[in-house]
């Protein structure tokens, strides 16, 4: 990784409307880039866990996210090591915007949950912090 890890806050996330379109037959929800989607997309990923899963519990030095809910229901909770808050994504066309070094926990609430992730980075090892401590010494400043 040669880019310089920027601290974020929660302040730097957000709740973004996605435009749904909606017919008798169905509907369709649009995250496009740039008007919604602030990075060009590097990667997609997609979670689906049984309800009452918890996942995520991590945080990325550099990875911003963009997690949209598909179907059903999960409460997302970020931290960025000074203040947590409770994301709850339940519509299709509500999408959360994570940015970097923010600590994330993705619980399940119903059953066929289905989470999509935009990445405006490949998959990275070294990018991911696991160890909650070592995220808080991050935030902290002690570990660069």
């Amino acid at each position: 990784m040669t880019d310089t890890m920027r601290l974020s806050r929660l302040a730097d996330v957000r709740l973004i409307d996605l435009p749904r379109h909606t017919r008798d037959d169905g509907e369709v929800v649009v995250a496009e880039t740039p008007t919604r989607v602030p990075f060009a997309i590097a990667r997609l990923f997609v979670l689906r866990a049984s309800e009452g899963a918890v996942r995520g519990r991590h945080a990325h030095k550099l990875c911003s996210q963009f997690m949209i809910c598909s179907n059903g229901m999960t409460d997302i909770v970020l931290d960025d090591g000074a203040a947590k808050e409770t994301f709850r994504l339940d519509r299709s066309n509500h999408a959360l915007l994570v940015p970097p070094t923010i600590w994330n926990t993705v619980t399940f609430l119903a059953p066929q949950t289905v989470v999509s992730v935009l990445c405006d980075r490949v998959y990275e090892t070294e990018d991911y912090i696991r160890d909650y401590d070592e995220f808080l010494q991050l935030r902290q400043g002690e570990v660069r």
